[in-house]
């Protein structure tokens, strides 16, 4: 509205009613106080004053996988069996599932050869 003219203006407060740009910047009620208080965050990696390099600010990066210290199962090795330790077990390999019926190979007709 700041753009159009006073012509324009007041032609459209007339069909308005009432006065378009009277509270034009204060169209909200609840306006925030201009003195906010200072945030309250956790001390956190990213708070040293030394050695606080663009890169290492992430946390997430200073993070590492977890350390096994002690195992208490034991561990198959793979492919041995946990029944077997020394005999020779042999199974039939599984073919792979396929839904339905196995399908027909298909055939070229013989009287039609060009379809």
């Amino acid at each position: 509205m700041a753009t159009a003219t006073r012509l324009i203006q007041r032609f459209r407060n007339f069909l308005a009613g009432r006065d378009l740009q009277a509270k034009l910047a204060l169209r909200y009620d609840e306006i925030s106080k201009r003195t906010q208080p200072p945030p309250r965050l956790p001390v956190g990696p990213s708070h040293k004053f030394a050695n606080n390099y663009y890169c290492s600010r992430d946390g997430r990066r200073e993070s590492l996988p977890p350390i096994v210290v002690a195992t208490a199962q034991k561990t198959i090795a793979a492919g041995a069996q946990a029944g077997s330790s020394g005999s020779a077990v042999t199974t039939a390999e599984k073919k792979p599932v396929t839904p339905g019926p196995v399908l027909k190979k298909w055939e070229i007709s013989k009287d039609q050869p060009y379809l």
